[in-house]
């Protein structure tokens, strides 16, 4: 029995042009000619083509395939290796259906990892402090990263914090001032009940000096002059130093 090239690509349910490939890139054997120059192609042939198909159907690339030979009726190792992949593909995949279902639910930004994510969309934050909390997630150790977390997790609503968000640049020194002072409650008691704050920076892989120069060089790019002076001015009230530069 002789068949034609797109009759065997019939037969194996693919295409002319996937037949052809197969030719170029050498899987399939070059099949006798007529005298005419048609190709005729035997079972041999057709039998070839189905298992590179359903090969290819299984997730195997055409180089795998190739490597694999064509005696191998069973390539056993490279199918265990290849259910590896699609396990670590699925579990990847599942992971994926988790955080997009948080990001759904809670109305959360795609920004930030779903344990960063306020809980509600009535708590999200102003857009320099989630690009702050971005920054952070780059920089910081678990340790650190568990601190956000557990503060991010935890909202409070706080007057002088919105008047923060929306000071402007032209504030006066009067308005600063008093914006510090009202706010140090709150700061104080954030850090009250989530202590890790304070050495949030501790466990940064890079290290501590590159997380504050980092954090400091991100206060500066998001926040107006105003806010960022309210910062300082924060410190000495806090007991402790600002860090709100690079210098």
């Amino acid at each position: 029995m002789a068949w034609s090239t797109r009759e065997i690509a019939e037969l194996a349910g693919t295409s002319l042009r996937a037949v052809r490939h197969y030719h170029e890139v050498g899987l399939l054997a070059e099949p006798e000619r007529l005298s005419n120059g048609y190709k005729q192609y035997g079972v041999a042939h057709l039998v070839r083509v189905l298992r590179i198909k359903r090969l290819t159907d299984l997730g195997f690339s055409l180089t795998q395939i190739a490597a694999m030979g064509d005696a191998d009726d069973h390539p056993e190792e490279a199918l265990r290796t290849l259910d590896a992949e699609l396990a670590a593909t699925i579990e990847r995949l599942q992971r994926v259906r988790v955080e997009l279902g948080l990001i759904l639910r809670q109305s959360a930004p795609t920004d930030l990892p779903p344990e960063f994510a306020p809980p509600t969309a009535e708590a999200a934050m102003s857009d320099a402090d989630r690009s702050l909390v971005v920054v952070m997630t780059r920089i910081l150790g678990p340790q650190g990263l568990q601190a956000y977390s557990d503060m991010l997790q935890d909202p409070t609503e706080d007057l002088a914090s919105s008047e923060f968000d929306h000071l402007q640049a032209d504030a006066d020194e009067p308005t600063r001032q008093d914006l510090a002072e009202r706010m140090a409650p709150y700061v104080r008691a954030l850090h009250a009940r989530h202590p890790g704050l304070r050495d949030a920076h501790a466990d940064a892989p890079g290290g501590a000096r590159f997380a504050a120069l980092t954090t400091g060089k991100a206060i500066e790019d998001l926040y107006n002059a105003a806010q960022i002076d309210v910062l300082r001015r924060l410190g000495p009230l806090l007991g402790t130093p600002p860090r709100t530069d690079s210098t």
